[in-house]
């Protein structure tokens, strides 16, 4: 599998920039802005993670976590009344974690193939 090449990780980079970049035109209040700040920086430095190194399903379950993390994070962090955080944190939570579902199998079968190289044929 080819670097910089998978779909999904380009999706779970722009899912991360636009749930950071949307705090500057939704309406924040209380840890709203820490949540969808933090979950999309980290959402954006997982996908290039996965971009630069494809073959590690590790990474690819980090970028569900934060998926998850962001989809949640309305109801754990108290801003679930705030539609455009709440409704931006939900979608932006939903596609990065499909896109990391999707993008898991391919991965964990990059991986694989990736080590049987290394083995001796029986």
């Amino acid at each position: 599998m080819k670097k910089w090449n998978r779909w999904q990780d380009y999706v779970a980079v722009i899912a991360g920039l636009y749930a950071a970049l949307s705090t500057l035109w939704t309406t924040q209040q209380g840890s709203s802005m820490v949540m969808m700040i933090g979950c999309g920086v980290l959402l954006i430095i997982a996908g290039v993670w996965n971009l630069m190194s494809p073959g590690t399903p590790v990474a690819e379950w980090v970028q569900m976590v934060l998926g998850a993390l962001l989809f949640i994070s309305p109801w754990i962090a108290g801003y679930s009344g705030h539609m455009g955080a709440a409704w931006t944190s939900w979608i932006a939570g939903a596609v990065a974690l499909v896109a990391g579902v999707l993008a898991v199998q391919p991965s964990m079968r990059q991986h694989t193939v990736g080590h049987d190289k290394g083995l001796p044929a029986h």
